[in-house]
This record gives structure tokens, C-alpha cells and sequence, in this order.
């Protein structure tokens, strides 16, 4: 056999390595169905392809299919809701965000839901900044050019975000008010439709998350110019931080994060913890989000739930300040 097939060999075994060697076994029966997860944007979105990174390999933990449905609108707000009419009973989660879960009570006039009466966090996948990207054939080479510009023909420069709300959307507002860095927004729904226009040139730059556009930085077809987070990460070890760049205020990070209803039994939310912790620290997994520009976090439901409070407190008086409402 040619060295290189047997390479491949060895790289496909490694891939298909299982999280475990043996599943969790079940508790009082919990799970004796497939577990649904509710991915509350479009496909194409950092948060769609974490979850499903996740969700492939969990019913190697659970012994169950892991089956995910995309019920995106209205910032993620449709999504949550639709978990909210399901059973509390442990089969159905929401992959949420900070967006969805600290933003949008402050930013929606009725977002149809409260974060911390209606939900129990279950475990925070990760935490992760924002990264400003171009199309790879884009004049902007640099950050510095970017804010040149803007600077010099205030609202030319056009930043498109995942929708209206969503912490990309707040970061770029703080950038102008803090930093003078004025661009015009333009909301999509969802990160996918927004990084096709980016590479049509239909808008200048977009801001989202690193898992979002991670795979087109790394192969040419994006160029980061800067991201939001205090330290460098995967593929973005090279790009240059905002506070790097001499914007102090410019610290913004993002995490993906599984919640379950509230009422759910507390051993299915202990159990599901467990069996998604596992899959969060395997070797592969793990991998695959620092390598996309995240910091694996795989927390307990109480320190998801101190970070969820935290956070809420802190983007609500950012909506506050930045005047941003949706009716």
C-alpha cells in the first residue's frame, strides 16, 4: 500500500474514533427515543454547524439518534419558543446564543420568552469573538484601511451582520460610537445568506462569528481583518485583535450554549449534561471548535446560568445605549 493511502487510512480511523468506549448507560429509562435539538437559525451559521458537529457524534454517548431542526425567524425567537410548546421532558433543546438568549428580551418589544424563567441552561459549548471579514478580492487589506475609509465617506462602507439584535449587529453599532468606525448595516437572516452576499460583493464587510467563516478564512476565500476577542485563537492566530489594534472597548464574545425547558427532571438535565460534556472534551470535537476560532467551555448548568445572567445584564444596557429596538 502507497504511504500516502495508508496515511489516509490511519486519518480516517482516527476520525471515526468513537467519543467513548462504552455509551452512558441510560437513567429511569432517560433516553428511550431520539433527542431533538432545535438549531434556531437558517443553515450555514456557526451555530448550526457547532450543533451538528456535536449532535453527529452524541448518539455515540447516548445510544439514541440525534435528529436537529432548523426553525430559524425573528432573531432565533421563533426557535425558542418552539421549544418551549415541546414536552419538558428532556427530548427536545435549543442550541441558543448570546444573541438569542441576552439580547433579544432587551431588544424584541415581546421576544415571546424569558431566558432565565423558561429555560434551564444545560452546558455552554464554547466562547468565541467576532471576526471582521472581507471577500479575498477586496481592496481592504488591512483594518486600519477599512476605518480609513469609513472615515473618509462616513455610511459608504457597508457591514452586513446574521440579523438585527444579534451581537454582531451591537458590535459594529459600538464601533461606531465608541470608535468612529461608521459603517452602514445590512441584517440578514442568518449567517449563511450574509456570507453569500459577502462573497458576491452585494455588501464590504461582515462581522459574525469565527465558526461562521473559519473554513473560508482557511482556505483563501475570506480575509479576517481583525477579531473582537482579548486573545487569539485557531485558524484566527494570525489575525489581529481589536485591542491589538487600539480599541480597548472593542471586547466582544460570543458563545453557543444547549437549554432545555424549564420543569425538565433534574436527572435528565444531569443526565444530558453529562452526555454532552463528553462529547465537548473528545479529542475530535474539542479539536474541530478550537481550530475554528473558539475556546472549548463545556461548563456546568450553574456556571452557564451565572454567565447567562451576567450577560443579559450587560447587552441589555448596550441595547439600551445604542437605541436598537425591533417591534
Amino acid at each position: 500500500m502507497p504511504l500516502w493511502l495508508a496515511t489516509l487510512a490511519v486519518l480516517a480511523g482516527l476520525l471515526q474514533a468513537p467519543v467513548q468506549a462504552q455509551p452512558l448507560p441510560p437513567r429511569n429509562g432517560f433516553p428511550a427515543q431520539p433527542i431533538r435539538f432545535i438549531s434556531p437559525f437558517p443553515p450555514g451559521g456557526g451555530n448550526d454547524g457547532t450543533t451538528r458537529l456535536v449532535t453527529a457524534r452524541l448518539p455515540e454517548v447516548t445510544g439514541q439518534a440525534a435528529v436537529v431542526e432548523n426553525r430559524g425567524g425573528a432573531g432565533g425567537n421563533i426557535g425558542a419558543k418552539a421549544v418551549l410548546e415541546s414536552k419538558a421532558d428532556g427530548y427536545t433543546l435549543l442550541s441558543g446564543q448570546v444573541s438569542l438568549m441576552a439580547v433579544n428580551p432587551s431588544l424584541y418589544a415581546s421576544a415571546g420568552f424569558d431566558p432565565l424563567k423558561n429555560f434551564i441552561p444545560v452546558t455552554q459549548i464554547n466562547a468565541a469573538p467576532l471576526a471582521l471579514v472581507v471577500a479575498a478580492d477586496s481592496p481592504y487589506k488591512t483594518f486600519a484601511e477599512l476605518v480609513s475609509r469609513t472615515r473618509s465617506h462616513p455610511g459608504t462602507v457597508t457591514y452586513g451582520t446574521p440579523g438585527n439584535g444579534t451581537l454582531s449587529h451591537l458590535a459594529g453599532v459600538m464601533l461606531a460610537k465608541d470608535n468612529g468606525v461608521d459603517m452602514t448595516h445590512v441584517p440578514y437572516k442568518g449567517a449563511g445568506p450574509a456570507i453569500t452576499d459577502l462573497l458576491g460583493r452585494q455588501v464590504d464587510v461582515l462581522v459574525t462569528s469565527t465558526a461562521s467563516v473559519a473554513g473560508m478564512v482557511q482556505n483563501g476565500k475570506m480575509r479576517a481583518l481583525a477579531v473582537t476577542s482579548p486573545r487569539r485563537v485557531g485558524v484566527f492566530a494570525k489575525v489581529p485583535t481589536l485591542e491589538e489594534l487600539g480599541y480597548p472597548n472593542a471586547r466582544f464574545e460570543d458563545w453557543y450554549g444547549f437549554f432545555v425547558p424549564a420543569g425538565t427532571p433534574p436527572e435528565r438535565v444531569a443526565y444530558l449534561h453529562e452526555a454532552l460534556v463528553r462529547v465537548l472534551r473528545s479529542p475530535e470535537v474539542s479539536r474541530q471548535i478550537t481550530e475554528g476560532g473558539s475556546e472549548v467551555v463545556a461548563s456546568t448548568p450553574d456556571a452557564f446560568a451565572a454567565q447567562l445572567r451576567q450577560d443579559i445584564e450587560r447587552w441589555s444596557r448596550v441595547v439600551k445605549l445604542s437605541g436598537a429596538r425591533v417591534d
